[in-house]
């Protein structure tokens, strides 16, 4: 899953359980639904990701698509907290959406025997979560 700063999901893509997220992060970017805009020198698009896409085809793919990699090395350890945050957090939005995405049932356990029922249902999902944002937002 691809989200924005606010976790709101941008795009998704489902694979099974013994394939390692970094051989779908192309095919997750190409999965977003929303045109992007263009990055430019002075406002570039930043792409954060964990540990785990450290590696060249982590880094070429996201600068294919003309993303601004923000990837922590492997083996660095996070900094300590000094007291006030220099910047605001990165990378816990995503796994923020994945737990919105756990309160709906038919989510949390596959009951579909076809994975196109299931990517359909993340997707629906996803467009309820942005219904209710937008809905939130011309309310207030």
């Amino acid at each position: 899953m691809i989200v924005d700063e606010q976790g709101g999901p941008l795009g998704v893509v489902i694979e099974g359980a013994n394939v390692h997220d970094t051989k779908l992060l192309d095919a997750t970017i190409d999965a977003i639904v929303v045109e992007r805009p263009k990055p430019t020198a002075k406002h570039p698009q930043n792409l954060c990701l964990d540990k785990g896409y450290d590696n060249p085809t982590g880094h070429q793919t996201a600068e294919k698509h003309h993303y601004t990699p923000h990837i922590r090395p492997i083996g660095e350890e996070k900094p300590a907290a000094l007291g006030k945050h220099k910047h605001k957090p990165r990378r816990w939005v995503v796994e923020r959406t994945l737990g919105w995405l756990s309160k709906c049932r038919a989510i949390l356990v596959r009951y579909d025997k076809n994975w196109f029922n299931y990517l359909g249902l993340i997707q629906l999902a996803c467009a309820l979560f942005w219904f209710r944002r937008l809905h939130r937002l011309t309310t207030a």
